[in-house]
């Protein structure tokens, strides 16, 4: 399956319990995954990937980017809902300091509320990242929609 994460389940509406913590992830930052994800989504500024560069700049070393951290918080969430789950939005990520190589971020989520509006069940996920020196990414949150139960499953 080319291009599409595959998840063990599915989470469904009717299954989601506010306040429910999600499954955490640990990221390392090495240099080789630093430099990976500057090539994979083109960004070649080399604060990303050289630890002269980045310091010069006024970085204590060389950082995640932007896209590298909200992919974190994409494959926490992605794990949480299951391939038939819809992002819908993206609201107040910000980046409150660095995530250098050599860290390890720590990408985790808690249910904020759940909701029906039309025929589309949406969850609100309160989303951050912590590395050594704590919250470095958010508070944010995400907003999904998932399939209410079982019986309105498709694929």
């Amino acid at each position: 399956m080319e291009g599409k994460v595959v998840t063990e389940k599915q989470k469904y509406w009717d299954e989601v319990i506010e306040g429910e913590e999600l499954p955490s992830f640990d990221f390392p930052l090495s240099v080789y995954r630093l430099v990976m994800e500057a090539g994979a989504n083109r960004d070649f500024n080399s604060i990303h990937h050289n630890s002269d560069y980045a310091k010069k700049s006024g970085a204590p070393e060389m950082y995640a980017n932007n896209f590298f951290l909200q992919g974190m918080w994409e494959k926490v969430v992605r794990a949480y809902i299951g391939n038939q789950g819809v992002f819908k939005s993206l609201k107040k990520f910000r980046m409150n300091s660095f995530n250098i190589v050599g860290d390890t971020v720590i990408t985790k989520g808690v249910v904020k509320k759940k909701w029906k509006d039309k025929n589309e069940f949406f969850v609100e996920i309160e989303m951050w990242s912590e590395n050594s020196r704590g919250i470095s990414v958010g508070p944010g949150k995400v907003v999904v929609t998932l399939p209410k139960n079982r019986r309105e499953f498709k694929l």
